[in-house]
């Protein structure tokens, strides 16, 4: 990579990490940044002129861009979970207004809120294993909302001119942090509407209206749950989660598992296969797909029903101790098409917490 030489070597942070990775060679950026008391952005920006460019954050024409690069590896991960997807770029679509994006494609299956997106970066770095190189996007706050990286089967040829053709000027490591805005605590129950929200909910038509009707009512996600009652929500062990991708896996029957964070959520679509249990991370270790979720993080795990004119569809939605979304599974499903009835049976054969 053509860099720019700058003072990236003397600068304090960009030192320190080198430190911590002479005594942890194998630690993650992530890490060392929370050891470092920085954001991950921050460590990123501060090996600008040693193997880093930053890039212009014009997501309207790079996102699409990314396609030039054919076969890579996205990733999109949340505190507990990380969601590996092998694919191409293609369909990307970027709304009017520039707040929000798609990318639809049979493997790289992408919902990005663009509105929260602040910095992009192209690291190439050397490591034991060779050469790897990687697309880093980063939030407002530092944290890495979607990472995209070349694979032995990407065109590698094509890396150069892209980054030259984003490359930002001046190579500035400032970022502008911003604190993040922490959501309202949740209201009483006492002051929610049941009958209304459970009205709203037997008279949705389609499931991406279901945040608009948690925000009609004032209701948080685990709470409305908690008060829609056994017909549209029942709690289950959050063990019996990785016993569904098993049964999943030896039935062959075909998952969307959605992972995100507050802009990026990534979904894959099909079966799972390689299932692999290491220390506290349950793995789906796939040629084209991998999860890593923390097993022990999921604090409540609920088994959801919505209406949608193509009929009830069931979900399986994960949740940490602070009510934050972990992870979704449904049957793999395309609009207009009815529920899978394989996966309605195996979503529905495990019992409710405590029966």
């Amino acid at each position: 990579m053509n860099v720019q030489t700058s003072t990236a070597t003397s600068n304090d942070l960009y030192l320190a990490w080198q430190v911590l990775l002479r005594e942890e060679p194998h630690l993650r950026a992530r890490d060392a940044a929370e050891r470092l008391a920085v954001s991950e952005a921050e460590l990123v920006a501060s090996r600008l002129g040693v193997d880093t460019v930053r890039l212009r954050p014009d997501w309207k024409a790079l996102l699409p861009a990314l396609g030039e690069l054919g076969y890579v590896m996205a990733l999109t991960r949340n505190e507990h979970c990380v969601h590996e997807r092998k694919g191409r770029y293609r369909e990307v679509t970027i709304g009017g207004s520039g707040q929000m994006g798609l990318v639809v494609s049979p493997d790289i299956d992408l919902r990005l809120f663009l509105g929260g997106w602040a910095s992009a970066f192209a690291v190439e770095q050397e490591t034991a294993e060779g050469t790897q190189r990687s697309i880093q996007i980063f939030d407002r706050q530092g944290v890495a909302v979607h990472k995209v990286h070349l694979t032995e089967c990407s065109t590698a040829e094509a890396w150069a001119p892209l980054i030259e053709r984003f490359r930002s000027d001046p190579q500035s490591a400032e970022l502008n942090l911003e604190p993040l805005v922490l959501r309202e605590p949740p209201r009483p129950d006492a002051a929610i509407d049941v009958a209304a929200l459970r009205h709203g909910w037997a008279e949705l038509k389609d499931t991406h209206h279901f945040f608009a009707l948690l925000k009609q009512h004032g209701a948080a996600r685990t709470q409305a749950l908690r008060l829609a009652g056994r017909e549209w929500a029942e709690p289950l062990a959050p063990g019996a989660l990785a016993k569904l991708f098993e049964q999943a896996a030896a039935d062959g029957v075909p998952l969307m598992v959605f992972v995100g964070n507050r802009h990026c959520i990534q979904i894959h679509t099909g079966e799972v296969h390689n299932l692999r249990t290491f220390g506290e991370w349950f793995n789906v270790l796939d040629d084209a797909f991998n999860l890593h979720l923390k097993a022990a993080a999921v604090s409540e795990l609920w088994r959801v029903r919505k209406p949608s004119s193509d009929g009830i569809v069931t979900s399986w939605e994960a949740f940490d101790a602070d009510g934050e979304l972990i992870l979704q599974l449904f049957g793999a499903r395309k609009p207009g098409t009815p529920e899978r009835s394989d996966w309605r049976a195996l979503a529905e054969s495990v019992p409710t917490q405590g029966c």
